[in-house]
Formats: C-alpha cells, structure tokens, sequence
C-alpha cells in the first residue's frame, strides 16, 4: 500500500459563517468559526491543508466541510457538523480521505457522520463516468 506522502495534498475547506441555526450577533462567535479554530488545533497528516471559507451555500445543514484532493480524487462535501463534539471524528475522516488515491474511504471505515450527512460527492476532474 501507498504511503500517505505518496498521496496528492489533500484541502479541507470549512464554513465559518455558519450560524447552525443559532442567533449569533453579526461580531459574535459563529459554530463554523469554532470548528474551523477546533479542527486546525488538531494533528493532521502531512499535505492536509485547513482553509476558512466565507460560505459554502449550505446554511440548511450546520456546519459544512467540503474534502478534496487533486484532480484525481472524489470530493465530498459534509454536513452537520457541531463545533464542540464533532472535531476529533472529523479529523480522523479527513486523515481516512487523505491516505485513499482516490476519495473513496470504504464504507465500513468511514465515520459514521460522514455515511449519514453526505450532502454531495462530485467526480474527479479526471473521472471518465457519464
């Protein structure tokens, strides 16, 4: 099997503009901002970046992740994400993510957040499907 440093980096881009639903003053700590402090505090593989974006348009499902890597690889995009008990299990899929050639964790060693609150899956650049 490839060693993690063989696979392409790997770009974890998190919302920190959501609200979660919450009533955050505008200059108040919004949830997206809070995982993003949490998940960059965490250990990562070496060619795991954490980026903040303003906003993945998906303020109906928490706290959302987006997951990519390279032109060859699945991206994902999560959701449901809560600032204080979600980080650790979100760093292990990102570290699961970044050891595959592809961005297919298998089923059965994926976090149980990520088979349940999968909001899109969108092919490799390179993907040859229809």
């Amino acid at each position: 099997m490839d060693t993690i440093e063989e696979h392409a980096p790997t770009e974890v881009l998190v919302c920190v503009k959501c609200l979660r639903g919450l009533d955050v003053p505008e200059d108040g700590d919004r949830p997206g901002q809070k995982l993003y402090d949490a998940l960059v505090q965490r250990d990562m593989p070496e060619g795991v970046t954490i980026r903040p974006m303003e906003c993945l348009q998906n303020c109906d499902s928490g706290c959302s992740v987006a997951i990519r890597g390279g032109d060859a690889r699945w991206t994902y995009v999560y959701g449901n994400f809560l600032e204080a008990s979600h980080p650790d299990m979100l760093a292990e899929g990102i570290a699961l993510y970044h050891s595959t050639d592809n961005g297919l964790i298998p089923w059965r060693a994926r976090p149980e957040h990520f088979k349940r609150n999968c909001i899109a899956r969108i092919p490799p650049v390179t993907s040859k499907e229809a």
